[in-house]
């Protein structure tokens, strides 16, 4: 059986996939990504990996509208060449999986117009109702919401190329068209929890050199990168009143200051620095510390102390970090927002809050820092939802797998519209 993987940032959301059919007995694996975004990262032992390079950026001269589907088009086209090469010397996959969002499921069906495809459908954009216009701080144009809606061409043209398609969260699954539904299954990526578990003499040493555990009154926040899509300026302008009112906490902020998702502000060099311009002069630094991006094993070693992981986020796709800190049996404070609530229950496995309510958030944190009881009922409470819902290897692992093999066999999968 041979099996061709597709993510522009390989492995992505095939991490674990990848893992379970490199051991397979009889699967011969391809993984192709970009060669920027992967050439530092190793495929896993018996796992060949090939990288395709688009021929350049898209024009200067091309509509605004269009630059983002343009660049997917240039990613398509070279996902193309490579598959062509594939074919030439003889590799004509008996599946392929392909994350859509940047272009590299476009041409796929040219390629191999036999092969079953399976695509990963992360996000459907849309001008209201989800991220878009959500935060009345960074209200949108019409310009805007033409340009947001443009940009599913890239999805519409790709959903005609491939067989089915696969989303992590109910929620994101609900804000395709209905179309889409009819060929589209719900299956989160899932969490090792045998791995990501408590860890009661867990340290975790801060830039300058101390260390801190669970008898510091530590207080999480985490994204892969600092800005509003992540509530990072709520929490920001939180930070003084939350020291104020709390004089051993130990606030921590994890992630980079280059934005993954929205844009940097126009008026400083990163959120990090306007924000601190903005609250700084009411922050003790000596309390509040920001790590930059920091290894894996370090970032779970802080959930694992922490007696208040703070989760904000616009209405978009799941973070990774929230569910690995549940499974880890940190306390939750975050806001109620989709798709948080497919994940948490206030009061059941966490504290929930509204987005912009910021006494609301504040009241959640210092609740959950007076009150070791709750905070251990709710940290458990995380565990369990997470081992009976996104349990990698007894539920989600099981469940991409047997959607690979519907898929294969050209069998129909349960919709999501159906779920």
């Amino acid at each position: 059986m041979k099996i061709l993987l597709v993510h522009q940032n390989f492995p992505g959301q095939y991490k674990h996939l990848v893992t379970a059919l490199a051991g397979a007995p009889g699967v011969q694996v391809v993984a192709m990504g970009d060669h920027q975004n992967v050439a530092m990262r190793p495929a896993p032992p018996g796992i060949e990996r090939v990288t395709y390079s688009p021929t350049r950026e898209p024009a200067p001269a091309v509509h605004p509208y269009l630059r983002h589907v343009e660049k997917a088009v240039l990613r398509g086209q070279a996902t193309a060449r490579k598959a062509l090469e594939l074919r030439r010397r003889g590799f004509v996959p008996d599946l392929i999986c392909v994350h859509a969002a940047w272009g590299e499921a476009l041409y796929l069906r040219d390629i191999f117009p036999r092969s079953p495809i399976l695509a990963y459908f992360e996000f459907y954009y849309r001008a209201r109702g989800a991220d878009m216009g959500f935060d009345p701080e960074f209200p949108i144009s019409l310009d805007d919401q033409l340009r947001i809606r443009t940009w599913n061409m890239t999805h519409q043209s790709s959903f005609f190329s491939v067989d089915w398609g696969v989303t992590p969260t109910a929620w994101q699954a609900s804000a395709f068209p209905p179309e889409f539904r009819q060929r589209l299954s719900v299956i989160p990526e899932g969490i090792d929890t045998e791995a990501l578990r408590p860890n009661p003499d867990a340290r975790f040493n801060l830039p300058g050199g101390r260390s801190l555990g669970r008898d510091d009154e530590v207080v999480s926040f985490v994204s892969r990168g600092l800005e509003p899509y992540r509530g990072f300026h709520v929490f920001m302008r939180a930070l003084p009143e939350l020291l104020a009112r709390r004089p051993a906490a130990q606030v921590v902020l994890v992630g980079g200051d280059a934005p993954s998702y929205g844009r940097a502000p126009s008026d400083a060099a990163n959120w990090r620095e306007k924000l601190l311009a903005e609250v700084g002069s009411g922050l003790d630094l000596d309390r509040v510390h920001f790590t930059g991006k920091i290894p894996y094993s370090s970032l779970l070693s802080l959930l694992q102390i922490s007696r208040a992981h703070v989760y904000l986020t616009y209405p978009f796709v799941l973070s990774w970090s929230l569910l690995e800190a549940m499974s880890l049996g940190t306390p939750i404070a975050a806001s109620s927002t989709a798709p948080v609530t497919e994940v948490i229950e206030q009061g059941s496995n966490g504290l929930l809050y509204d987005f912009f309510d910021r006494s609301a958030m504040l009241d959640s944190i210092c609740r959950l820092l007076d009150d070791a009881q709750l905070r251990q009922a709710l940290g458990s409470a995380a565990r369990r939802s997470v081992i009976e819902r996104y349990d990698l290897k007894s539920r989600c692992l099981p469940a991409q797998l047997a959607l690979l093999q519907q898929v294969m066999q050209r069998r129909r999968p349960p919709p999501a519209a159906a779920a």
